[in-house]
């Protein structure tokens, strides 16, 4: 069944210029689909967890912000149409792109008018899916803003780049995606529990909370000598703030 579903999955278009992680919730039935969808998005750099249910699924958005839902249509327990008129209803923005094997105009336009940002017809090319998702992230990064600055720092979501008194700084996948939350959030105090899901799937089971601590630890040293420190609130978390001179 796999051969059927997806074409030519060879190759990678979006690793020479990806850096920050994102992390996508695939909600897929058919199990063996699933693993090879989310083992091509681990290679291209996705942080992926999976859902095979819908009630799953809706368990994971009420604990977890995601970046993209993949959403298939038909799950074993429900319409995942049903899962997306949800987060819209409770006014979840997260870009939200449809898997189905139906090829019925009707079924893609009443998904786009429920709510859905894009649609992919099974059988479709794993690229054209990584494709796909990259061009809703510009527009969901777009939306956000070109740059966030704090004091003499500088990120920009759109080029994945860190500026420091102008001079770029190099960061690894998961310093960028740290760090972007931190900026999103300038003053208010972040859990390590908040920070460490940014950055890990629920499968990464074997990753323990000090990795938040190691990450926070390697920015400190990239941005020393900065105005903007990331500071530690014993037993609540971390924010980030800028000097005042």
């Amino acid at each position: 069944m796999i051969a059927h579903l997806f074409i030519g999955c060879r190759g990678s278009y979006a690793s020479r210029w990806r850096r920050i992680v994102m992390r996508v919730l695939l909600v897929e039935d058919a199990s063996d689909v699933a693993a090879t969808i989310a083992a091509h998005l681990t290679r291209e750099g996705f942080a992926c967890d999976v859902a095979e249910r819908a009630r799953e699924a809706e368990t994971c958005l009420s604990v977890q912000s995601f970046d993209l839902v993949i959403l298939d249509i038909q799950l074993a327990d429900g319409d995942g149409r049903d899962v997306l008129r949800n987060m819209r209803q409770r006014e979840d923005a997260t870009p939200v792109l449809m898997l189905s094997a139906n090829y019925s105009v009707e079924t893609r336009i009443g998904s786009l008018y429920d709510g859905a940002d894009d649609y992919l017809v099974k059988p479709f090319d794993l690229r054209e899916l990584t494709a796909r998702i990259w061009a809703l992230s510009r527009r969901g990064r777009d939306q956000k803003g070109s740059e966030l600055v704090l004091g003499d720092l500088a990120l920009n979501p759109s080029a994945q780049t860190v500026r420091l008194r102008g001079e770029l700084v190099a960061m690894t996948r998961r310093e960028l995606t740290l760090l972007n939350v931190l900026l999103r959030n300038p003053g208010r105090i972040l859990t390590k529990e908040r920070l460490f899901d940014c950055l890990f799937t629920f499968n990464e089971s074997d990753v323990g909370l000090n990795a938040v601590e190691l990450y926070v630890a390697r920015i400190r040293k990239k941005l020393g000598g900065s105005d903007v420190k990331i500071l530690t609130h014993r037993n609540l978390g971390y924010s980030i703030e800028a000097s005042r001179s």
